[in-house]
């Protein structure tokens, strides 16, 4: 089964602007509905995957997000994030201490880059690294990775600041295909990936951009993400996949939705 790793939403709020999806949010967080929603995400998932949770912070309300704790191998090795915002920096010590007391092996990269985890940097199929620069993870962060980790990596450029990491605007799916957002990337990144993906690629509309259809955790044939539109769902359906809607608009609030909220072991 897969794992995942994720944290209770006893702190979130919008308490700050790091991304414009916060802006006009702060102060607005149904703490009650939020903790109900992220329950339900949780339970989604646990009733197809394992789920370990990381202890909450107070004064850390964005570590809910836990797909940016670091970047985790099949050698159970990690990377750890090195956050852009002093808001998010904080959260660093404890998701060190957690991987360390699971016998994780760190592996560290040059100071002074940035490097925001799973939400810039994902693996597919094939066991092909995919990584998104360019708003939140450094431009450097794609080599100094590759050079940490021994191994090749597929890097993309992010343009557009609302999709700020790369789990909100592309998703490698488990039998090879992928979902993206081709608004998000630079021309070189799309071409990138119709070269890898090919027909097996499909291009979301603004509409499912929007309401990170992207963002979504795939086990299985299901896949998990907050909503999609009837053509997406017939997409996704065709390459055998199921999708099941779960609401998490109170995240959404904070620019976060289904895969921001869960980091797979």
């Amino acid at each position: 089964m897969q794992n995942y790793l994720m944290c209770q939403p006893d702190y979130f709020e919008v308490s700050y602007v790091i991304n414009l999806w916060m802006a006009g949010n702060q102060g607005k967080v149904d703490k009650q509905r939020a903790a109900a929603q992220w329950q339900q995400l949780h339970d989604t998932i646990a009733a197809r995957a394992n789920i370990q949770l990381i202890a909450p912070q107070p004064g850390l309300p964005d570590m809910v997000f836990t797909a940016n704790a670091g970047l985790v191998n099949r050698r159970h090795e990690v990377i750890v994030s090195t956050f852009l915002h002093a808001e998010r920096q904080g959260e660093s010590a404890h998701y060190q201490r957690f991987f360390l007391a699971h016998q994780y092996r760190e592996i560290t990269l040059q100071p002074g880059i940035v490097f925001e985890g799973a939400g810039d940097a994902l693996f597919d199929t094939a066991g092909r690294l995919w990584m998104g620069c360019g708003i939140r993870s450094a431009s450097s962060a794609p080599a100094a990775v590759a050079q940490a980790l021994g191994m090749q990596v597929q890097q993309l450029t992010l343009l557009d600041p609302r999709w700020y990491h790369l789990d909100t605007a592309f998703c490698p799916l488990r039998n090879g295909e992928a979902i993206a957002y081709r608004k998000a990337f630079s021309a070189d990144s799309i071409r990138t990936m119709e070269k890898e993906f090919g027909e097996r690629i499909i291009w979301v509309s603004d509409a499912d951009a929007e309401n990170f259809a992207c963002n979504a955790v795939n086990i299985g044939h299901d896949i998990i993400l907050y909503r999609a539109s009837a053509s997406l769902k017939v997409a996704l359906q065709t390459w055998g996949y199921k999708v099941i809607e779960v609401d998490v608009s109170e995240f959404m609030k904070s620019g976060g939705s289904c895969k921001c909220l869960t980091l797979e072991l």
